[in-house]
């Protein structure tokens, strides 16, 4: 005779209790009796988003994407966490020189917020670029010394110089960037990719994450599993992250004495257990289970192809730089990225942090630079010379620019320093439909305000959608009675971008 435990009985063991008070709504209708069960659960997932949404099934997409025939079929975001100063290495100012030493002029700045650490910007030194700029290429790009690589590929970038955004720290600015929100919780742009174009490859994840810092800087930002997360999307659209070894996916190895049949079986086995708990529960995240499952045996194979890096010529890995080799580093990830790419990967995001220079301009600037700068034009490069390029939109840029007035002691160079800026800074694009050799926007004479063509985040990210052949008003997923969207209510397509 079975015994029936009462959830208000506090003779109830505490596991049988912690199971019954953790019964979602889903659950709880789901294993109701038939009638109002099946109809409420229906409704609950209608309204969620959960069903009727038309996914035509993993990695698949949903069906009507793209709206309209997309220029770029992949994206690779090399993301450079801490903000990269615009004002030292793109956007050239020459009243810099001029006003070097002099407080900035107050009409620049009127009610500006900046961060803590700035506070109050009235009498603040202006600070002249630390290393000389040129102009490169037929299109006369403005390059400063420090990306002397990404200078002599200037002719295949779109510069846009003339972003802007609404936070003034880190963490809120990446998320805004990647998912349109300070706040996390919400879907990141490889995830709402995921979610919408699905993936070409069942072998690898449709978004892939890779990290990584330079060496010995005092200034690296920590890695939130936020910036590539699917928020309220189910979780097996969020990013795959592969750590920086020769291993980058943990636990894909059989166990000892475990051959690969015994663990299609074991799979097999699980799959239809978890099918049948979908059938009474209807939580999204057990089809994420069984996907994840199969994801990881299939990655059995991909992945050791993937990182087996003795099929690339030394001319291609020279070209990457000396670190390429190193897993880990900025270069193995760029060159990783071109590999997932090939392989049908529609996202990749490599973040590299340490940009973060309020008192190591003169000093670990220099490492950044070193570090990023051959990796990142190399992989252009290397796009382009295998036809990749003009269906791979790669992106290069961080959460916000720096100030052109200094943090710091003028008087002691070797701890110069600039605050966070959000309010001009520079990205650039290469590839995937974008006008190559243009320079878009401007921020005034001291690079404080983007003041010709302003592009919010939110256009910004409009414009990547529409590269992509998504109309980002129409990309939505309904979740507690709100349709959302990557651009939230704002966005404006940058078409002069467009190749």
């Amino acid at each position: 005779m079975s015994t029936a435990w009462n959830i208000l009985d506090p003779a109830s063991p505490e596991p049988v209790r912690e199971h019954q008070l953790g019964l979602n709504r889903r659950q709880f209708f789901g294993r109701s009796a038939t009638g109002i069960g099946v109809a409420a659960l229906a409704q609950l997932l209608g309204k969620e988003g959960l069903a009727a949404t038309g996914e035509k099934g993993p990695g698949k997409g949903l069906p009507g994407l793209p709206h309209f025939a997309p220029k770029a079929k992949r994206v690779i975001y090399l993301f450079q966490n801490g903000a990269p100063t615009h004002v030292d290495l793109f956007d050239y100012k020459p009243k810099l020189h001029e006003l070097h030493g002099t407080p900035v002029p107050q009409e620049y700045l009127g009610t500006k917020r900046f961060s803590t650490m700035t506070g109050d910007p009235k009498g603040k030194l202006m600070l002249e670029p630390v290393e000389p700029f040129q102009q490169h290429g037929q299109s006369g790009a403005w390059v400063s010394a420090f990306l002397p690589h990404t200078a002599q590929v200037a002719d295949d970038l779109c510069f846009i110089k003339s972003m802007h955004t609404d936070a003034v720290n880190h963490a809120p600015a990446i998320s805004f960037l990647l998912s349109g929100a300070q706040i996390p919780g919400r879907p990141t742009m490889g995830a709402w990719l995921n979610y919408g174009l699905g993936s070409p490859t069942q072998e690898l994840p449709g978004f892939v994450v890779m990290t990584s810092v330079s060496k010995g800087t005092s200034c690296g930002q920590i890695f939130y599993d936020f910036y590539w997360g699917s928020g309220f999307l189910p979780t097996r659209y969020q990013g795959a992250k592969f750590r920086g070894s020769r291993e980058p996916v943990l636990y894909l190895s059989n166990p000892d004495g475990m051959p690969r049949a015994l663990r299609r079986g074991l799979l097999d086995d699980l799959a239809a257990m978890n099918q049948l708990k979908f059938q009474l529960s209807g939580d999204p995240e057990i089809q994420t289970r069984i996907a994840q499952y199969e994801m990881a045996y299939r990655m059995q194979t991909s992945v050791p192809d993937l990182t087996d890096l003795s099929s690339e010529p030394d001319h291609i890995l020279d070209m990457y730089g000396p670190q390429v080799r190193e897993p880990g580093t900025f270069a193995y990830n760029c060159l990783m990225a071109r590999r997932l790419a090939e392989r049908g990967v529609p996202f990749v995001q490599c973040m590299h942090a340490g940009w973060d220079q309020h008192n190591s301009l003169t000093t670990e600037l220099y490492t950044q630079c070193r570090d990023t700068d051959q990796p990142s034009a190399a992989l252009v490069r290397d796009l382009k010379m295998r036809g990749m390029l003009e269906d791979t939109l790669v992106i290069w840029g961080g959460e916000f620019g720096r100030t052109p007035f200094i943090q710091g002691d003028i008087t002691n160079r070797p701890r110069w320093g600039r605050d966070h800026h959000p309010y001009a800074f520079t990205v650039w694009m290469a590839g995937g439909g974008t006008k190559p050799g243009l320079t878009y926007g401007a921020s005034d004479d001291l690079g404080i305000n983007a003041v010709d063509q302003p592009v919010h985040v939110h256009d910004f990210q409009a414009t990547v959608l529409h590269l992509l052949g998504i109309d980002h008003e129409r990309l939505t997923y309904r979740f507690q009675g709100r349709y959302f969207r990557l651009t939230d209510v704002h966005g404006t397509v940058v078409r002069d971008v467009l190749a």
